[in-house]
C-alpha cells in the first residue's frame, strides 16, 4: 500500500503594508522589522540623493524610522505607505543637511534596454559605469536628486512623487526632464546600463540599519 504523500502547504501571503502599519501602530517590533526591510532600499536611496554620504544618509534613516515608529498610529492610509515613510526621511536627512550647513538656507521639501553579458569584461565594465553614474547623480543640483532617485530608480509615478517630497506634480516633471537631460549630457547612452544597482543596497547594509533601529527602540 502506498503511502500517501501529504499536499504541501501553501506558504502565507505577505502581510501587506497596511496590515504591518497596523501591527506597527500596536507595538509589534516584528512587524515593525519586516516593514524596514520592505523600504530599506527606496528610504536609503532618498536619504542619500539630499545628504551625498553613506553614513549620514544611514543615520538620518535610522532617525527617520524612529520617528516613523512613533508616528504611525496616525496613519490613515491616505497615500501609499512608502509615500508617507519617504516624506518622514527625507524631512530628517533635510535637518541634517541644515546642520551641515551651519544655518544655510536650504529649501524644505515639504513645501532603450541595454543587452546584457556575464562575461568578466563586460561585468567590469557596467560596475566602471555604476560607479560613473553614482558620481554624476551626486552633482546634480540639490533639487533634482532626490526627483531623479525616486522616478528613475523606485519608480515612482509623478503624483507619488509629488505627494512625497510635497512639491507640484508640474515641478517633478521639469526637474526629472532636466535632471535626466544633464545625466545624458554627461554619459550619453551608458546612463540606463547599471539603474538596477546604483547605490546598492546589499544585505548587510540592510541588516545594519534594522538592527540598528531595533536596539534603539529597546
Amino acid at each position: 500500500m502506498k503511502t500517501a504523500i501529504p499536499a504541501a502547504v501553501p506558504s502565507p501571503e505577505p502581510l501587506s503594508d497596511g496590515e504591518l502599519a497596523q501591527r506597527v501602530a500596536g507595538g509589534d517590533v516584528r512587524a515593525f522589522e519586516a516593514l524596514m526591510r520592505r523600504h530599506n532600499r527606496t528610504l536609503f536611496r532618498t536619504s542619500r540623493a539630499i545628504l551625498r554620504d553613506d553614513a549620514d544618509a544611514e543615520e538620518a534613516l535610522q532617525d527617520g524610522y524612529l520617528r516613523a515608529f512613533r508616528a504611525i498610529g496616525a496613519f490613515r492610509g491616505e497615500s501609499r505607505l512608502s509615500t508617507w515613510l519617504v516624506r518622514i526621511v527625507a524631512n530628517e536627512a533635510l535637518m541634517r543637511l541644515r546642520k551641515r550647513r551651519r544655518g544655510a538656507e536650504v529649501v524644505p521639501l515639504h513645501g532603450e534596454d541595454m543587452p546584457t553579458d556575464d562575461r568578466p569584461d563586460y561585468a567590469a565594465q557596467r560596475a566602471q559605469t555604476r560607479r560613473l553614474l553614482e558620481q554624476k547623480i551626486d552633482a546634480l543640483p540639490e533639487a533634482y536628486r532626490a526627483v531623479f532617485i525616486l522616478r528613475a530608480l523606485e519608480e515612482f509615478s509623478v503624483e507619488e512623487t509629488a505627494a512625497a517630497l510635497g512639491i507640484p506634480e508640474a515641478t517633478v516633471r521639469t526637474r526629472f526632464f532636466r535632471a535626466r537631460r544633464v545625466l545624458r549630457e554627461a554619459l550619453a547612452t551608458e546612463i540606463d546600463l547599471a539603474l538596477d544597482e546604483v547605490f546598492a543596497f546589499a544585505g548587510e547594509r540592510c541588516d545594519r540599519i534594522v538592527a540598528g533601529v531595533l536596539a534603539r527602540l529597546e
